[in-house]
């Protein structure tokens, strides 16, 4: 009963193409912002009542090396949600299964191999990027025990990205939702209440993540369509891990290049100062409203594309990339626009230092009119990411946005060592990106090869 009505209300291969792309959308644009609101929290309330040097510790180098590990697991499990997308278009059961139970197995062993790695080179990691002094070590607290909880964390996004998969965005917003109201609340009391400062705040984060894991997880083995998890049957299956590997590689390699370029854009924030290393942190919990606009466009797109293409419905495919370019870019001018005339009154949720909100306010009047200048880029990517086009995507991100912007911060930022000339990395990067993702989409990439 319950297959047949979750076939009934799948209508991704069927429906009016620019509402089921809204309808799978908003959840997951909902999910994206509960999922923002975890670091976001935390950051506010050690920001507020703890000082900047915490908020630093918290939002600044942590966030970036956080982002980067986690990234690059979202990226690599991206090709087992396309396994998934694809068999579940095609009512492949037995494919299906495969591929849910190889990706949690691969997800608990990846997610232990990052604890351990991640503890042992916190350290490092931390002095590589220059981190300041005065918040170094509440950054290694930070981190470590980010890494040591790591593993629910995984766990969550291998389920969301299975239920995205088939077509269910909804209960991966419950979830988050849940986990999100318990994070602020642990921060809360551990934070204020405990006074136990970075330390409670990175304890609310992973207890709060473990929460959203064991909920995703009941959800799955509980369901009774062809997707169910049975602990019994998780194990890798050689097959089925080479093909995840060979779809998400790439965009595990790409989230890491883009990991790595943030990371050497904070060290060049970081050698400006606290105040500025405290006023980037605020700025990317603002700027962070706009990638998950993006992103969660980016994710639908990657769905829809995947699930038609594995239905074989290739001119439903290329309207619906269509359809979803055209109301991201109308989604990101506006919120340029709000974020350009008030993210001053957002800002000063995270800082109140007077020096630290003016140079924030700085950033976000220079950076936000650019917004919609990457919107190509995230939804061309997910879109061949659907049909299993990974690689170019892969080396065009890499080149045009990752090498060519640390190039501009080794050279040109010591010439001019401020904050503009190495913002202007971003736009520099993204219009670069866009031309080259445009031209190969257009030209040379397989939905052309299929037209």
């Amino acid at each position: 009963m319950e297959r047949d009505v979750l076939q009934k209300e799948n209508q991704i291969t069927e429906g009016v193409i620019w509402k089921q792309i809204l309808l799978f959308f908003f959840p997951i644009l909902l999910g994206t912002f509960f999922q923002q609101l975890y670091n976001a929290a935390d950051a506010m309330i050690v920001g507020r009542f703890v000082g900047k040097e915490a908020l630093s510790a918290v939002a600044g180098s942590t966030g970036m090396l956080t982002q980067m590990v986690v990234g690059f697991f979202v990226g690599l499990s991206s090709g087992a949600a396309v396994l998934v997308s694809q068999y579940y278009g095609a009512r492949k059961e037995e494919m299906v299964g495969y591929a849910v139970h190889t990706f949690f197995a691969f997800s608990i062993l990846a997610g232990i191999g990052m604890s351990v790695l991640g503890i042992a080179l916190t350290s490092w990691m931390l002095e590589v990027m220059q981190t300041p002094a005065d918040v170094m070590e509440m950054s290694k607290i930070y981190l470590w025990v980010y890494f040591g909880g790591i593993v629910g964390n995984l766990v969550y996004n291998s389920g969301a990205a299975i239920l995205r998969a088939v077509g269910d965005s909804k209960r991966p917003l419950y979830f988050l939702i849940a986990s999100c109201l318990i994070n602020i609340l642990l921060d809360l009391i551990l934070v204020i209440v405990c006074r136990l400062g970075v330390l409670g705040a990175a304890l609310a984060t992973i207890l709060s993540q473990a929460l959203s894991a064991s909920m995703v997880v009941a959800a799955l083995m509980r369901t009774e369509d062809m997707h169910r998890l049975e602990w019994r049957r998780v194990r890798l299956d050689k097959r089925m891990v080479q093909r995840m590997i060979r779809i998400g590689f790439p965009s595990g390699l790409q989230s890491v290049m883009y990991g790595l370029s943030n990371v050497i854009i904070q060290s060049a924030i970081n050698s400006l100062g606290t105040d500025h290393v405290a006023a980037w942190a605020a700025y990317s919990k603002l700027d962070g409203v706009f990638w998950m606009i993006v992103s969660a466009f980016g994710i639908a797109a990657t769905t829809f594309v995947g699930q038609n293409f594995g239905a074989g419905r290739m001119e439903r495919v290329k309207k619906g990339v269509r359809n979803c370019m055209g109301m991201t870019l109308a989604s990101s001018a506006f919120m340029s626009f709000l974020i350009f005339n008030w993210g001053i009154y957002g800002f000063e949720l995270f800082a109140t230092d007077p020096k630290v909100v003016s140079i924030g306010i700085s950033m976000v009047r220079y950076l936000s009119p650019f917004y919609v200048t990457y919107v190509s880029i995230e939804i061309l990517s997910g879109a061949l990411r659907g049909v299993g086009d990974c690689w170019i995507p892969m080396l065009l991100c890499c080149g045009g946005v990752c090498v060519l912007r640390v190039l501009w911060v080794l050279v040109a930022v010591p010439m001019k060592r401020d904050m503009y000339t190495i913002m202007f990395s971003y736009p520099l990067t993204w219009v670069v990106t866009t031309i080259l993702f445009v031209v190969y989409y257009l030209f040379f990439s397989k939905m052309k090869a299929r037209s």
